[in-house]
């Protein structure tokens, strides 16, 4: 049996309310500024915006940006800078073999016909009949036939030419999970030697914050750091866009390639959520890495939501691992489908920086270890999944 191939990620592109790149972002995190929150726009609800900014740099064309809604412009403008990252982006030879996985989720919502139809229903004899009407006249078709991650997909593959295979995830934060659990395995296995994975949510809008809100789900009133949200805590939603260039160890050095980091492996679970089957899950998967790990030089990054009770089973169980840990929630939010690609860049750059960025509540326990080269990167989804990946540095 052939033993598995190095995996390693070579490019990161990252988008998030602390601004564009994976520099920029570390930057605030070490410094430990007030996290840019906004409790104004969608009072009382706490979300984290995308500053403004220009697409045209890795979207050139204005006709493409505007048959683009955001969570699809954000995706593509940073499914473009991770490929330039990896310095790949307009070398066809290179995009002709890159495969690509894309995890996000559904369309964005038209919010002013939602709101019209609504106020419409009530003053009608037939509203079966009106809304019907109101429906084929006032959506767009692609509205839902193509709303969806493939969407998105197909939008990186026309504006950056990617030519490879494709696959797209749904479903919340194990998409996430599993979209870089089998980018990896593909590699590792043979099937690929370049793949794009990566994924980009709007969750700055109305309908998300409404969709969240009835199962009681969204921070609101007050800001606090995610460990520090109590048992009625909830979830800051972001807008954000994270993807991440994998390559195999021997294909990145035929071309010159410098790894950010080694990925291996990535594992994923998804329990019923019944009491303590969150924490039982993630030990399980400690379990199956932590031969692995250097205690002395590891650290976790937590993609913990604040939402609870998974918060704080993933809390319990870190305390017990005892390495130390740092959440990046409090900072940029959480962006579902994304946010397990968002930390991975993070965990990338706290390797190539040596070291781990400020705490950010009191959960964040232990100092950084010195030359910091192994990050555990963990994602407990606000309803379902578990999974975790582990980088190290390739020296």
């Amino acid at each position: 049996m052939t033993a598995p191939r190095e995996v390693w990620i070579t490019g990161v592109g990252l988008l998030t309310c602390l601004g564009e790149g994976l520099e920029t972002t570390w930057a605030h995190l070490e410094r430990g500024d007030t996290p840019p929150y906004d409790d104004k726009s969608f009072a009382p609800y706490i979300v984290h915006q995308l500053p403004p900014m220009s697409y045209d740099k890795q979207i050139p064309k204005k006709s493409d940006q505007r048959q683009m809604e955001t969570w699809q412009r954000v995706g593509v403008y940073s499914a473009g800078m991770a490929l330039t990252d990896a310095g790949i982006a307009g070398n066809a030879e290179l995009l002709d073999h890159t495969d690509m996985i894309v995890a996000a989720g559904g369309g964005e919502r038209d919010t002013a016909v939602d709101t019209a139809i609504m106020a419409g229903v009530r003053k009608v004899n037939q509203p079966g009949a009106f809304l019907n009407e109101r429906l084929m006249s006032d959506l767009r078709p692609t509205l839902f036939l193509a709303q969806l991650p493939n969407l998105l997909a197909g939008n990186i593959s026309l504006v950056h030419g990617i030519v490879g295979s494709s696959r797209t995830f749904m479903g919340e934060e194990p998409a996430g999970v599993d979209a870089v659990r089998v980018a990896q395995a593909r590699i590792a296995a043979g099937q690929s030697e370049l793949t794009l994975v990566g994924g980009a949510y709007h969750g700055t809008r109305w309908d998300v914050l409404l969709a969240f809100e009835l199962g009681g789900v969204v921070l609101k009133d007050k800001f606090a750091a995610v460990w520090d949200r109590g048992p009625d805590g909830g979830i800051a939603f972001a807008t954000m866009g994270a993807f991440l260039v994998l390559e195999s160890s021997d294909h990145a050095r035929a071309r010159g390639a410098r790894p950010k980091a080694r990925i291996s492996p990535v594992l994923s679970d998804r329990t019923p959520r019944r009491p303590g089957e969150t924490e039982a899950s993630l030990r399980r998967q400690w379990d199956a890495i932590s031969p692995q790990i250097d205690r002395a030089h590891a650290a976790v990054i937590s993609g913990a939501s604040g939402f609870e009770p998974a918060t704080s089973a993933e809390l319990h169980v870190l305390k017990d691992i005892g390495l130390p840990v740092r959440n990046t929630g409090t900072y940029i939010g959480h962006g579902v489908d994304t946010q397990f690609m968002a930390n991975l860049g993070i965990g990338c750059a706290a390797i190539e920086h040596g070291k781990l960025f400020a705490p950010t509540g009191t959960g964040d326990t232990g100092e950084s270890p010195p030359g910091l080269s192994q990050v555990v990167v963990t994602s407990v989804g606000n309803w379902r999944g578990e999974g975790l990946a582990l980088l190290e540095r390739v020296d």
